[in-house]
């Protein structure tokens, strides 16, 4: 199973960027009719820029209204799409466990730590013919913990660290990929011992992705989470 965020992502990307550049433009004859004295071009910036600016958020909210939350089983794929190439994203695997680190610097958890590994795979099949081998460096990631309340958890800094120097193995989620490339990435949370129900959230953490159509970060848009399949 796969889910692709967002979905036609050259189509909602260039219509952002063609609203930016048409509200730029009807600044430029709003200002260009304050400049000049001109009434007749200062209303047409202003209502131009206006109706633009309400008619995309019209769009963006009704999408976002129509929009499923989804939580993707054991094996699923999550894609975010980089106009000509595509990041996949995966759970390789979950667990809880008390404390963390090896034998004598052990950290022990608030709650429960929950550990999960991330799987980063750069799709060789869905680049452009045209692109070449070149690395490709990921976008900002935000990754929680979401429980069945809604409360969110960010990763343990101090149980990240501590895991790193048993494991050794993990790689940031900004390691540049080469098509065809893949890694694996841990992260630990510290949750309290009666959170249930819980989920990863990986998402993009750019802020102009708030105001891209059909992007999960939109205004009421709903989430593609990861469902976990706890061990330990």
């Amino acid at each position: 199973m796969s889910e692709f965020m967002p979905h036609f992502a050259p189509v909602v990307v260039l219509l952002f960027l063609g609203t930016l550049l048409l509200m730029g433009i009807s600044f430029l004859v709003l200002f260009y009719g304050a400049v000049r004295c001109s009434a007749f071009f200062a209303k047409l910036g202003a209502g131009a820029a206006v109706t633009i600016a309400v008619g995309y958020l019209l769009l963006l909210s009704g999408v976002s209204f129509a929009s499923s939350e989804e939580t993707l089983p054991p094996g699923g794929w999550k894609y975010f799409c980089e106009i000509d190439c595509h990041l996949a994203y995966s759970m390789a695997g979950a667990q809880t466990a008390a404390s963390v680190g090896p034998e004598m610097q052990q950290v022990s958890a608030h709650g429960k730590f929950v550990i999960v590994r991330v799987k980063t795979w750069f799709d060789e099949r869905t680049i452009s013919a045209h692109r070449g081998n070149g690395p490709l460096t990921p976008n900002r990631r935000k990754v929680l913990l979401v429980d069945d309340t809604g409360h969110t958890y960010a990763p343990s800094p101090e149980g990240e660290t501590v895991f790193s120097r048993m494991t050794g193995t993990s790689m940031p989620l900004t390691q540049p990929l080469r098509p065809g490339e893949s890694y694996t990435t841990d992260f630990v949370f510290d949750v309290p011992q009666d959170a249930r129900g819980l989920r990863l959230l990986i998402t993009e953490d750019d802020p102009e992705t708030r105001f891209v159509i059909g992007h999960e970060n939109s205004l009421l848009h709903k989430k593609i989470y990861f469902g976990l399949a706890l061990n330990g």
